[in-house]
């Protein structure tokens, strides 16, 4: 279960997206395991991808078909990344491309294919294919739930949110689903996210304003440092909503829009860290007054990954010694010891680098029992903060990882 229970998705459909699931049977036979999105005329679609170098071969072929054609589907298979193949991982995505072309009456380059699961081993073609048609027989502008559980790999609880807002009089919607627990910490995790919104948006803008909400939301979360090869995110806007295009950033509806977005990104990549694999605990790493936004990253992201931290709030112990550690060996310039401030929530675990004086092991303790901790840093170096999403490392997170392939 995820920390703080269940999320309750209560997805509206939007007019234009239309998707369908199946079971191939790739690694479970619970649940269906490939999803199929189909795109109408007009929509545009904007995507960001992983930056691992062992990208896998849906990424590169998404890639490619997004400079040569305009989208039409989107075809999702998990229980297999069909990443580490070299040129048999792009063959057996293209054949996966081309069958659900020829069934749906599609240029192959107007299908862009995603993956997530297992890397190394062959993608199963053939069960994939044979799926397609009832994913397709299934196609419905109401099947986000559906879609949002086929897209599962060692989720708990399936994850989307939908949000309304109002532009110049006229209601515009935003839904979104996305897949994630463990081998997560975007850079663009094996995470997996498609949004969609009936808002008319030139393309240019579309994906001007995805790289933005990705950076404000699913860049600044992780749960155990790693990279995924396949990590997606994808923005579709239909234009069902009859009002003009928001075609430039000029456009007064444009920060309004790229807000609730942006609301609609962090509600999923907040979901992914409170699934995630054997997370107990949420917990939010906020740098202060630090000499660069790069700085106060790299110092949260420091705390957020290092092991012996997150196996203390995994035990609800308060050894704040872990945390500053961790801030001690950030290589940033010009730290200056004496002036850091660390807080556990608005307990002052660190004041002036060393034990603040009013610090009790108690009051540590009573904010380390929570499920959801802010620890705060203050640098005392200049005026610019970041923050970071995370969660415990605990004894399940191993075992599931351990026990991955089995």
């Amino acid at each position: 279960m995820p920390v703080g229970g269940l999320v309750s998705l209560n997805l509206k459909a939007i007019s234009g997206i239309r998707m369908g699931t199946a079971s191939a049977g790739i690694s479970q036979t619970e649940h269906d395991d490939v999803a199929v999105f189909e795109l109408a005329e007009g929509t545009q679609t904007a995507a960001v991808f992983t930056k691992n170098k062992f990208c896998a071969a849906p990424v590169t072929l998404a890639k490619h078909h997004l400079l040569e054609s305009v989208p039409k589907y989107l075809l999702v298979n998990s229980g297999n990344a069909n990443a580490g193949l070299g040129d048999a991982g792009l063959l057996s995505a293209n054949q996966c491309c081309e069958e659900l072309g020829r069934l749906a009456r599609a240029k192959k380059a107007e299908i862009l294919p995603f993956s997530t699961g297992v890397i190394g081993e062959s993608l199963p073609v053939d069960k994939i294919i044979v799926s397609l048609q009832t994913a397709l027989d299934h196609l419905s502008e109401d099947n986000w739930y559906a879609a949002a559980k086929a897209i599962m790999t060692t989720d708990t609880v399936e994850k989307g949110c939908t949000r309304t807002v109002n532009l110049a009089g006229v209601d515009v919607t935003i839904t979104g689903i996305a897949k994630g627990s463990g081998m997560m910490r975007p850079d663009m995790a094996t995470m997996l996210s498609y949004i969609a919104t009936d808002m008319p948006i030139a393309k240019c803008v579309l994906q001007k304003m995805l790289k933005e909400a990705v950076d404000m939301s699913f860049n600044g979360i992780t749960v155990d440092g790693d990279t995924s090869t396949n990590d997606a995110v994808v923005l579709m806007a239909t234009a069902a909503v009859d009002t003009p295009f928001i075609d430039s950033i000029d456009d007064s509806r444009y920060g309004v829009f790229l807000s609730t977005l942006i609301e609609v990104c962090a509600f999923l990549s907040e979901a992914v860290v409170r699934d995630g694999e054997g997370a107990t605990k949420l917990i939010k790493v906020q740098v202060e007054q630090a000499a660069s936004w790069h700085d106060a990253k790299k110092v949260a992201y420091t705390i957020a990954h290092s092991p012996l931290v997150k196996t203390a709030f995994f035990a609800s112990d308060p050894n704040w010694g872990r945390i500053l550690a961790a801030v001690g060996r950030v290589n940033i310039d010009n730290i200056r010891v004496e002036d850091v401030a660390i807080y556990l929530d608005d307990v002052c675990i660190v004041d002036s680098g060393k034990r603040a004086l009013d610090y009790s092991e108690e009051k540590g303790q009573a904010v380390m029992n929570q499920e959801e901790i802010t620890v705060r840093v203050c640098l005392a170096q200049g005026e610019y903060e970041a923050s970071v999403l995370t969660c415990d490392l605990s004894y399940d997170y191993v075992k599931i990882n351990a026990e991955y392939r089995s």
